[in-house]
């Protein structure tokens, strides 16, 4: 072949390529070169309330946003807050109460999107026990892991369902034996993540569980959501708004999938037991909406449940040096679309 064979072939491949290159969108070109690699740390092992993440993995949502992320384990929200903090990892999922924690101590974190923004901790009694309401868990033992959140919030909620706190004996006890006790009869009321603790007194222990949510007597607490250092907001905004929203659309893709949602938990760990993660996704999405959040997208968070998050934060949970909710969170990243607004009902709360 003549070289001036060669180079009309040439011209011609390339004419060919450009060709098929100007069909494509220019976003979607940028993201079949190279994708951004990205580190996200959940709050504790895989498992249904934090699922959202692995079906936006699962389904591609990240691979659609330009994004190769990976997802790690966590070891609680304050190791993961620490991570975060550090730059140790780009984005993690922590309680809200952590994160108020964290940044009094002048860690520079920020939520981005809230998803559990109604207050998951409360007290789990037996459905055949003779507590029926909160006032009474008077003349009862009350078994909380003591330091522990909902060990800081009792107060708070002891007044918020008007009790009278010398007539309830709280006892401490570690959280993996806190179901064990209650179902063997060791004690007759446990306080923690409704989402933690009830899944394992129904399946683990087949005992039908009863829930006094905290935030039914006032104890608003802002708890899980998606957190990053307040750097990246402004240094890497799109990253941020692209991570969000491929997050929310798994979460909001596995509420209406939920049996798909518990098979992709099983594949990224095997030890998980369908029907316990299935429950917690259950009660997770009890967490997902609060009165001043209605209507909102997912991820959006209510001023007004910040402020009262830190007011309990000041009172009750230790924070002395002077705290803002404005520090601890924004909503510039969440997006606004219609598609985005989660059922504003869950399954039975009890």
């Amino acid at each position: 072949m003549s070289s001036k064979s060669r180079s009309r072939r040439q011209f011609l491949c390339q004419v060919g390529v450009a060709a098929g290159l100007a069909t494509v969108p220019l976003g979607r070109r940028g993201r079949a070169q190279t994708k951004r690699q990205v580190t996200m740390r959940l709050d504790w092992l895989y498992q249904g309330p934090n699922a959202g993440f692995l079906v936006a993995q699962d389904k591609g949502f990240y691979e659609q946003a330009g994004l190769n992320v990976e997802i790690g384990p966590g070891k609680g929200s304050g190791s993961t807050a620490q991570l975060v903090a550090s730059k140790a990892t780009q984005f993690g999922f922590a309680d809200g109460f952590v994160v108020g924690n964290s940044v009094s101590k002048g860690m520079s974190i920020k939520m981005v999107a809230g998803i559990f923004r109604r207050n998951p901790t409360a007290v789990v009694v037996l459905e055949d026990s003779d507590i029926k309401t909160p006032k009474d868990l008077e003349g009862k033992t009350v078994a909380i892991p003591t330091g522990a959140t909902q060990f800081q919030q009792w107060p708070a909620f002891v007044k918020g369902c008007g009790l009278d706190a010398s007539k309830i004996r709280v006892t401490n006890i570690d959280p993996a034996g806190s179901p064990p006790a209650l179902i063997t009869g060791q004690v007759p009321a446990i306080a923690g993540y409704a989402q933690g603790y009830v899944p394992s007194v129904e399946i683990r222990g087949n005992k039908k569980a009863h829930i006094l949510w905290y935030a039914d007597c006032r104890v608003t607490a802002v708890s899980n959501g998606i957190i990053v250092h307040s750097d990246l907001t402004k240094e890497d905004p799109e990253l941020v708004r692209s991570f969000v929203a491929a997050s929310l659309k798994g979460f909001l893709y596995g509420r209406a999938h939920i049996e798909e949602m518990v098979a992709i938990v099983k594949k990224f760990s095997e030890a998980t037991v369908p029907a316990i993660s299935r429950r917690e996704a259950e009660l997770s999405f009890n967490t997902w909406v609060t009165p001043n959040t209605a209507g909102k997208p997912l991820g959006w968070m209510s001023d007004k449940d910040w402020n009262e998050t830190v007011a309990v934060l000041k009172q009750y949970g230790g924070v002395t040096t002077p705290l803002e909710a404005t520090q601890l969170y924004t909503n510039e990243f969440v997006p606004t679309a219609g598609e985005f607004v989660p059922p504003q009902t869950a399954p039975g709360k009890t």
